[in-house]
């Protein structure tokens, strides 16, 4: 979602007038929220992967008195194509996916040579099929109010004090293989707490457990958030950090948008395929020959790929970046 947000700047850089409507899963409002170019965010009412033929017949009718006169997909599902032609939209784009044929009428086969970059195929749709220059793409920037910021630090009774502070983010929901050791992460907040830094550990209900093992490991130089704040708190509360240390996950793309100092750790994944879009990142990867296996678990057993990633090595990553 917040890569998205490239796609809808460029929309908006070769059409200053046009009004961009995204219709998106209900947990991912607050994001579009923070996204000055989006005109209005409609609610998904469905789960991942749901069919529920009925619901998207009836939104997609919905949808036909505002007149819209494209629908760019960015799932490559069958499912997701379904609502735009149920709203009669008259040019439907997409790269080709799941059997979309006649759902989509502007459909686009997708070169992963030209563009290796999941940011880079988002932002192709804004252009003509025909397109063969190089694209420019957009960063994420994410706008947060001072006033929410300012809420959210009462709601959960926190105090901003003169100290730096340093956010972690330690979970990522797609599996283990993406995760730098939970103690790693708990040493690194201890040396940063006893160089004068606050610390906050951010993530969701979901890395309860990992953020609870860094606090442990971290001997109490946390404050722990995880599953405390709504996403939306999450996303202002992070625009407060002096730095950010995070696996590759949905906060690392979060924080990318905010400009923040960011490390982004790699394990399992590829750097080159989702890195973060900010110029204010330095991204640690090792390039083992077994990685990016982008498997969930490591498949042989030792993800050395994070564990052999030091805690001095992200410490010095950080200093480098505030130098």
């Amino acid at each position: 979602m917040v890569m998205a947000q490239s796609l809808y700047r460029a929309l908006l850089q070769r059409n200053p007038a046009v009004r961009i409507h995204v219709l998106a899963p209900q947990w991912s409002l607050p994001l579009l929220k923070r996204m000055p170019e989006v005109a209005r965010a409609i609610p998904l009412p469905l789960g991942h992967g749901e069919l529920a033929l009925g619901a998207r017949w009836r939104q997609g009718a919905g949808l036909r008195a505002a007149g819209y006169q494209q629908a760019i997909l960015l799932p490559n599902s069958l499912k997701s194509a379904l609502i735009p032609l149920f709203a009669r939209i008259p040019l439907r784009t997409g790269w080709r996916g799941e059997w979309r044929y006649g759902l989509l009428n502007d459909l686009r086969r997708l070169d992963k040579r030209r563009y290796p970059m999941t940011v880079q195929r988002f932002v192709a749709l804004a252009y003509p099929a025909v397109w063969r220059e190089t694209l420019e793409i957009p960063r994420p920037l994410l706008r947060v109010e001072s006033a929410l910021v300012d809420k959210a630090l009462q709601q959960l009774h926190l105090q901003r004090g003169e100290r730096p502070l340093l956010a972690l983010c330690p979970g990522a929901e797609y599996g283990p293989a993406k995760r730098w050791p939970a103690p790693y992460f708990g040493e690194l907040a201890a040396r940063m707490r006893r160089d004068g830094w606050d610390v906050w550990l951010f993530g969701s209900a979901k890395d309860r457990d990992i953020c609870a093992q860094v606090a442990a490991a971290s001997s109490g130089a946390c404050v722990d958030l995880a599953g405390a704040t709504s996403l939306a708190q999450a996303v202002d509360l992070l625009s407060l950090a002096d730095a950010v240390v995070s696996n590759d996950s949905g906060l690392m793309h979060v924080a990318a948008a905010l400009e923040r100092n960011l490390v982004a750790l790699y394990g399992s994944s590829d750097p080159g395929f989702t890195p973060p879009l900010n110029e204010r990142s330095t991204v640690i990867s090792l390039r083992l020959d077994c990685s990016p296996c982008f498997a969930r678990s490591c498949p042989l057993g030792h993800l050395e790929c994070l564990r052999r990633i030091s805690v001095n090595q992200v410490e010095e990553a950080i200093r480098g970046l505030l130098a």
